[in-house]
This record gives C-alpha cells, structure tokens and sequence, in this order.
C-alpha cells in the first residue's frame, strides 16, 4: 500500500463500494482475495490496529491510546491514518477495515454516534477513504467481532449465531445465514438496553431498567463497590487486596479473587451470570439461534460467569424442555476478534481495488509502450531526414 500514499482521491466510486456487499457476503468471503488486510478495533480506551491474513492469522498488531473525546473527529481519525501507514510501510495492504463502539449507518459510512469519542454523524468511511489509496469499510464492533466468530473462532459452522459482548456495557450482534443483521438504520444488535427490570438502576442512555444494568462490567465492579462501601464483612478480602481504596477495585480482580476462592467475589460473578441468562432466554424467544457466542473481557470468569448463565437460561427460556436449546459458548479469539472480523470484512472489499489497480497498471503499460513507440518513430524521423540531406 506504501507505493501507493501519493495518489489523489479516485472520486466517490470507492465510497459506495459497500451499499451492496451485505447481501453477498455469504458468497463473497469465499471468494475474496487472499490478501492481507487492516483491521482497526475503537474502543474507548485504545485504538488497535493489525494486519491480518485470509485465515484469520494476525501478521503485526499496534496499539495506542484512544483520543479523549473532548478532541475533535480529526484526531481520531489522523490516529488511524498514522497506523495504517505505519503497518503499510512492511505489510502490502489491500484494504482497511474498521469496527468502531458506535452506532453506525446501514451503509456503514456514518458513524451516528460514539459514546466514548466525539463522532455524531461523522462520514468516517469518506473521510478516511480520501486519505488513504485502498477502500475502507466501517462497522460496529460487535458485528466485526461476531463476524470474526463465525469465521474463525466459536461459531464456525453456525448459520444462525448471536453474539454477546459484556465489557462496560453489553453490546451485541446477529448472524444469519453468513450475513450480518444490522437492521433498517444498522443500529440492531444493541442487546444491553432491552429493559429487564421497569424501574430498575438508572442507564446511561437514559433508561432504568435496561439489561447492561445487571450484567455487565459496570454492574459487577458497582456491586462490589457498594459492598466494599458499606463495610460488609463479605468484602474485608478485597478491601484488603486494594489497600482500602475502593476505587481500585475493577473487573479483573474481581475475576481473579473469584477463582482464588473468594466467596463475594464468586457470587458477584454468579448474579451477573444468572442476569445474562435471563436476557439470552429472552432472544431465544425472539431470535431462536442455534448458537449464542459470549465475548467482551467480562466472559475472561469463564464457567464462573457462563455456568451460571446456562443454568439460568434453562430455567428462563420460553417452552423449556419442548424445543432444542442454543448453545453457549465462551468466545475463542479474545480481545483482536474486533480487529481480525473488520479486517476479513474489509477483505471483501479489496477484489474491487485489485481490479482497479490492475486497470490502472495496464493503462500505464499502454502509455509506456505508446511513448516509447512515438520516440522510436521520432528517432528514425530525425535520422531519415539527416540521410536525405546528406
């Protein structure tokens, strides 16, 4: 990609390279290029970026600090430009992919909003695709991390897969039939605000009640921090891991003193379990999937967290013991399935760029071939004349 930084803009063609590939990506990904590929994870902590092959295998991964959101859109997005060129200066890339925490259009060039940056209605896709000489592709980062499930992780093999990803909130995305479902205005899949309590704990997105609420990041470090507040007895262990400083508690100790043995630490992580196996039984009610992948850095409990959510789904999901169960299941790529699913997306892409730079190529051999022919008839010319006047 490296040879290619200097060139201008190609027009608006490139930008409405994705408008039809939803509905090809079945067919498509079996038949994309194997090239490598940039697949950008925008969270609100980090910014991670990695060049990742057709099989999923990540080749060079780089992190930095996710601009505060107070800086305007421009910072974000030099961010991601000074990555990309950066891996493009030892990696031949094709295409970039992004997976953005964030609403994004169903045209996937907006992102309509992004509680951690400060994106309203930003045009990423084009204003990173006059920038960079390769097609861009922009998604939430739940479908790019569920997508990278369904290619490489846990749910290979599934044609109907829901993902659940619990990390400060509860994010979410639906695969059917190796398409991802992101709804009329792209904005399906946000599982963590369906209300599963009517009054309950206020929500930031200005509900009560909704189900990242009670199993979710925040949930989990709030109960134990209430706990550790009030001066239970139950939580004298972790008071004492964090030297009093109640603030200092966070998720991963919470899972780390649960697998010690710790007693609250194991029922934090059984109260979030049993919440999340309430709102799974209520998308198999709606959904009916064959298989739910949960991810985010909560789901690191493992059977401490999912254990209990299996049984709590059993017990919850609607015509019990009359219909097939979903399975559950812990997610296999981690923290890079964000990174590697925007990366094998924007692959899909890449076949019209190869075919462009390929035009490309050929009309500059023409010209290459036409001009050197015109110097050779010029050459001969000059000397024929000479001839004549000798």
């Amino acid at each position: 990609m490296s040879t290619y930084r200097d060139l201008a803009h190609r027009g608006s063609a490139r930008a409405t390279v994705l408008r039809t590939v939803g509905t090809r990506e079945r067919r498509s990904h079996l038949t994309a290029p194997r090239v490598p590929t940039v697949g950008i994870d925008i969270g609100g902590t980090k910014v991670m970026a990695g060049v990742v092959d057709a099989d999923g295998a990540i080749l060079e991964t780089l992190r930095t600090e996710t601009p505060d959101k107070s800086k305007s859109p421009k910072v974000v997005e030099d961010t991601i430009v000074e990555l990309v060129l950066d891996l493009s200066d030892r990696h031949d890339v094709h295409a970039v992919g992004i997976g953005a925490a964030g609403w994004v259009d169903a045209d996937r060039n907006r992102v309509l909003f992004a509680p951690h940056l400060s994106w309203r209605d930003e045009p990423l896709r084009d204003r990173l695709s006059g920038r960079l000489a390769v097609p861009v592709m922009v998604d939430n980062d739940a479908n790019t991390a569920a997508w990278a499930e369904w290619r490489f992780g846990a749910g290979r093999g599934e044609d109907h897969l829901v993902m659940i990803t619990l990390g400060t909130g509860i994010g979410g995305a639906i695969l059917e039939d190796g398409q991802v479902k992101r709804g009329k205005y792209g904005v399906a899949g946000e599982f963590g605000h369906m209300q599963v309590v009517p009054g309950g704990h206020r929500c930031p997105c200005g509900n009560r009640g909704c189900w990242e609420q009670y199993s979710s990041g925040n949930a989990l470090v709030r109960e134990a921090r209430e706990l550790a507040a009030a001066d239970s007895p139950v939580a004298y262990n972790i008071i004492d891991r964090v030297h009093g400083n109640i603030q200092d508690i966070t998720g991963p100790l919470i899972t780390e003193l649960a697998r010690e043995g710790d007693a609250m630490c194991v029922e934090l992580l059984q109260d979030i379990g049993q919440w999340l196996g309430v709102g799974i039984a209520n998308l198999a009610a709606a959904l009916d999937p064959s298989c739910f992948v949960i991810g985010g850095g909560v789901s690191a409990a493992d059977d401490l967290l999912i254990g209990p959510a299996r049984d709590a789904f059993k017990r919850h999901l609607t015509g019990r013991g009359y219909r097939p169960e979903a399975r559950i299941t812990r997610a296999e790529l981690g923290p890079e399935a964000g990174m590697v699913g925007a990366a094998d997306l924007a692959r899909l892409v890449a076949r019209r760029f190869r075919r462009a730079k390929r035009r490309r190529v050929e009309r500059h051999e023409r010209y290459e071939r036409y001009a050197a022919q015109a110097r050779g008839l010029s050459r001969t010319g000059s000397t024929g004349g000479a001839a004549d006047r000798d």
